[in-house]
């Protein structure tokens, strides 16, 4: 009985999904352009941080609803940390105990509230390590002198164009569409 809990509850919903489907194209127009390679591997490396903490996160969040299948869920991929060496303690450390219980519920739920903040700080991180390289180009060669686009107005507008479509189709997700992604 939260007033409009219905808008947070589907605005968070769309919202990850939506958020995986932005970081998948831009993943990709990544690996199309080539922006793994020198001089943006290390932007590169922190986008690959990123998505590596919004699985984490994105699994956390799957476990909390807490019913057989997501406690299956949580066993199965816990479980397998541990073929790394000293995994079976890093397994015994996120269950809370030998099992999974409550502990482990409390556990992700923390960490499903911690991990967006650090994804923020990972992402603050990327766009510093961009403004210091500079964006690519479709032709993937850099250019020296000042021969490149400046970041602002033409990026900045490009940023804003797109983010104002996004918004677009985010809202009919949410408002027209809510349960159309199967959540």
């Amino acid at each position: 009985d939260v007033p409009n809990g219905w808008f947070i509850r589907y605005a968070h919903a769309n919202g990850a999904s939506m958020f995986f489907i932005v970081v998948y194209c831009h993943l990709f127009r990544g690996l199309y352009y080539g922006s793994y390679i020198e001089p943006r591997q290390y932007i590169w490396c922190s986008g690959v941080i990123i998505l590596l903490l919004m699985m984490g996160t994105a699994f956390t969040g799957y476990v909390l609803p807490w019913g057989q299948m997501s406690f299956w869920g949580a066993t199965v991929i816990t479980s397998m940390v541990t073929v790394l060496p000293k995994g079976q303690l890093i397994a015994e450390w996120l269950w809370g105990g030998y099992v999974i219980k409550d502990p482990t519920l409390r556990r992700f739920f923390i960490l499903h509230y911690l991990l967006p903040f650090i994804i923020a700080a990972f992402s603050i991180i990327h766009l510093a390590l961009l403004h210091k390289e500079g964006s690519s180009n479709p032709l993937g060669s850099d250019f020296t002198g000042g021969d490149i686009l400046p970041f602002y107005p033409y990026f900045v507008l490009k940023d804003l164009f797109a983010f104002s479509l996004f918004l677009l189709v985010f809202g009919y997700f949410i408002f027209y569409a809510p349960e159309h992604l199967n959540h």
